[in-house]
């Protein structure tokens, strides 16, 4: 397993451009099992979340092309409704194939979604949806086996605002008979941007944006070439990285007004930027930083992804910060890395916490517990004084394209090591 070390207390500077959104690849991979026709998507992050949606694609069927980007993705015959076990169970978003499998093949049979232990995160959403639309669950206990003779509209109201749950609903709707509106949609810009890819296939769908949805199905949808909306999650990412590290950095080719909330806090504990339509910069900041409040919520609330990232920025903040995740009863186990580095944390229950800070962060191993969590432990290491050693790095290459490369390009002291090398154990970084 590799493993990244960091030398931290250098101030990052320079430009730096941001990846395509992996949330918003992932459905828009699956929508183009939707059509016969070739769909070529671009600005897709190069990731091993893409790869491992390649293999599960290819395995349905699908003759899939990935350079530069770019994915060509042609799907002439679907020709299985089982996608292969140990494909579906790298990653949650496996699921998103269900809507489309069902639209145009009338059946799936795969393995339950894997991915990063956040908590639970039940099917009884999609289900909901599949059986509104007409669908009949055959077993939802051991995995999931669906069939539909034939989908047809319905109103949907979600048991919950679902990201994935809203994404599935739409790619079966799209081709079902009738309309179909689906009532406390997500919002996410990701969700959004399966819309506006679902729309150039030939789609009716009119609300994007909205928590009402209304779609009118067609019979068959065609080919589409589509760009990928940037990666809001990593743009916060960075923004975050900048302020920790008292640098200045430009951040290009993101819709800043997908981070709205995030604008807000940084203003409330005292950092500097600017922002513009499709990017921002980072100051140095002179001052104290104030602590604040954090509540995750769905969009366009604060985002769980963001929540960890920004932890860290609060163990620098000067008085008692408060994480409140609403979202997953998993998502506050990075606290635990933090404190290995001097943070003062105080749990309140599995879902609250209080930040105390300021704290002088001390480099040492660590571990990276999901994607977010992940990138906050990189975070921390460009932060604190001395090395960091940072494991289970492999849940940054599912989710992020070359962050130590945009790192270093800043002006970062990050290496990507092997365990066992000589450089790993004599502690180089060069």
């Amino acid at each position: 397993m590799l493993k990244y070390l960091i030398k931290g207390g250098i101030p990052l500077k320079g430009e730096v451009r941001v990846s395509g959104s992996k949330n918003a690849t992932l459905p828009i991979m699956c929508a183009t099992l939707l059509t016969k026709e070739k769909c070529v998507i671009k600005n897709v992050p190069a990731i091993d979340d893409v790869y491992s949606m390649i293999e599960i694609l290819r395995g349905l069927g699908s003759i899939v092309k990935f350079e530069k980007n770019i994915l060509e993705i042609e799907t002439p015959n679907i020709k299985t409704a089982t996608p292969a076990e140990d494909a579906v169970c790298h990653m949650r978003a496996s699921i998103l194939i269900a809507g489309p499998m069902l639209a145009r093949k009338g059946k799936v049979d795969m393995g339950f979604p894997g991915g990063c232990i956040l908590g639970k995160r039940p099917l009884a959403t999609h289900t909901h949806v599949f059986e509104k639309l007409g669908a009949k669950i055959k077993n939802q206990t051991t995995r999931l086996e669906i069939s539909a003779a034939k989908l047809r509209g319905a109103r949907i109201v979600l048991p919950e605002m679902s990201v994935t749950g809203t994404e599935n609903a739409v790619m079966a709707g799209v081709l079902a008979e009738g309309k179909t509106e689906i009532r406390l949609a997500a919002t996410e810009p990701h969700v959004q941007d399966l819309c506006k890819f679902l729309k150039k296939m030939g789609a009716k769908i009119s609300g994007i944006g909205t928590n009402i949805l209304v779609i009118d199905g067609v019979k068959s949808l065609h080919g589409a070439e589509y760009s990928v909306c940037g990666d809001y999650l990593e743009a916060g990412t960075l923004a975050l990285a900048g302020i920790i590290t008292h640098g200045n950095i430009k951040v290009a080719d993101i819709d800043t007004s997908f981070l709205d909330i995030l604008w807000q806090k940084l203003a409330d504990v005292g950092a500097k930027f600017k922002v513009s339509a499709n990017e921002f910069e980072i100051f140095p900041h002179d001052k104290k930083l104030r602590p604040t409040v954090i509540r995750t919520a769905v969009y366009p609330s604060f985002p769980t992804d963001l929540q960890a990232p920004m932890g860290v920025l609060l163990t620098q903040a000067n008085g008692v910060s408060k994480v409140f995740e609403t979202l997953f009863e998993g998502r506050l186990g990075y606290l635990f890395e933090l404190e290995k580095m001097g943070a003062k944390v105080e749990f309140m229950n599995a879902h609250q916490a209080l930040i105390i800070g300021p704290t002088h962060l001390r480099g040492c191993p660590i571990a990276s517990m999901d994607i977010r969590a992940g990138a906050a432990m990189v975070l921390a290491g460009l932060a604190a004084e001395g090395q960091t050693e940072v494991s289970n790095i492999n849940y940054l290459h599912r989710g992020y394209e070359n962050l130590d490369e945009k790192l270093r390009n800043l002006g970062a002291d990050i290496q990507k090591i092997a365990p066992g090398s000589f450089d790993f154990l004599q502690g180089s970084s060069h």
